[in-house]
């Protein structure tokens, strides 16, 4: 029996948590853009200018070949006209899970202001030109990264990575890109959410349509 067995409902958050500052703005419809793709622009600007720590962390949700979800922090890139941007490894877990199931969720939070975007759409590969660029503006010691870590497997220690990275340099030149480069979001549903004290939070989702996107206030 595991020692937690004894009292198996006894609260492992028993010490008060704060919580998020929800501020007292009212998002209303007249607030939104028309295309949720500059609504979002407009929020991670002002997510950057209000202090958030990381404003383009975004949890990637996936499904792998086994049917099981997945979910990881990772970057956003850029958001242009057809989504959201983020690199990875296309041999890696995540790129494995997109072949098998290009059906993906991410989710932006940003504490300070109390704010949450959601979004469901389908991820597919930048074309090789564009993944190159991204490559290209890493840093040198980033691009070892890329070549001395092979992703999700099994290391024996730190130093060996360490190690590897530090033959790579030592060799010079440039490595060139591996199978790796830029994924592309493409929405078919973004959802703004403006969280409030009393859990009365505003929550706007916008639906791709054959004309463009479909808006509605949900309940909180």
């Amino acid at each position: 029996m595991s020692p937690n067995d004894a009292h198996p409902q006894r609260s492992f958050l028993a010490a008060p948590v704060s919580g998020p500052s929800f501020g007292s703005e009212v998002l209303r419809r007249a607030d939104l853009d028309a295309d949720p793709l500059r609504q979002f622009a407009r929020w991670f600007y002002e997510a950057t200018l209000g202090g958030e720590t990381d404003p383009a962390a975004m949890t990637l949700a996936t499904v792998d070949p086994d049917g099981a979800a997945q979910a990881r922090t990772v970057s956003l890139k850029d958001v242009d006209a057809r989504g959201f941007i983020f690199t990875s490894h296309y041999t890696g877990p995540k790129g494995r899970d997109i072949d098998a199931e290009p059906r993906v969720a991410l989710v932006f939070y940003w504490p300070t202001a109390g704010r949450q975007v959601r979004v469901t759409g389908t991820a597919e590969r930048l074309p090789g030109g564009q993944s190159a660029r991204y490559f290209e503006a890493r840093s040198p010691a980033m691009k070892r990264t890329l070549h001395v870590s092979p992703p999700s497997q099994p290391v024996p220690d730190r130093d060996a990575l360490t190690k590897a990275a530090e033959a790579l340099a030592a060799a010079g030149g440039t490595p060139p890109r591996p199978a790796w480069g830029g994924y592309v979001v493409r929405p078919l549903t973004i959802e703004f959410w403006q969280g409030h004290a009393d859990r009365l939070h505003d929550r706007f989702r916008y639906e791709a349509s054959g004309h463009g996107w479909e808006l509605s206030r949900l309940a909180p």
